[in-house]
């Protein structure tokens, strides 16, 4: 059974930083990417960054640049290190293997970003 949980979110104000977590099991991490994913009120969930096992990243436009996503192999932790939010940076985060295990889609972690 694969199992994700996300951490990290919260409320922060517009330019500030969050780092998220996705502790995740083995059999998800032995996929060769896995990615951080959001959706926003009224939206698609929607892929934002994704990392292979060897490290080769990819980003969305709209977060290239301010967000960085690094995983541990070892502790099958998934991380998204988020820098100079916006308010339209608001979402729900998940993380999921790439292309996505749809059974496997987790709680996800709020993101707020206000003033």
């Amino acid at each position: 059974q694969v199992q994700l949980v996300e951490s990290g979110g919260g409320l922060v104000q517009p330019g500030g930083s969050l780092r998220l977590s996705c502790a995740a099991s083995l059999t998800l991490f032995s996929v060769d990417s896995m990615g951080w994913y959001r959706q926003a009120p009224g939206q698609q969930r929607d892929l934002i960054a994704r990392i292979t096992r060897g490290g080769s990243t990819i980003y969305a436009d709209s977060v290239k640049g301010r967000f960085t996503i690094d995983r541990d192999n070892v502790k099958n932790t998934g991380y998204l290190q988020m820098n100079n939010l916006t308010p339209e940076d608001t979402a729900v985060y998940y993380c999921n293997a790439y292309p996505p295990n749809e059974r496997a889609w987790g709680q996800g972690t709020q993101v707020t970003v206000s003033s």
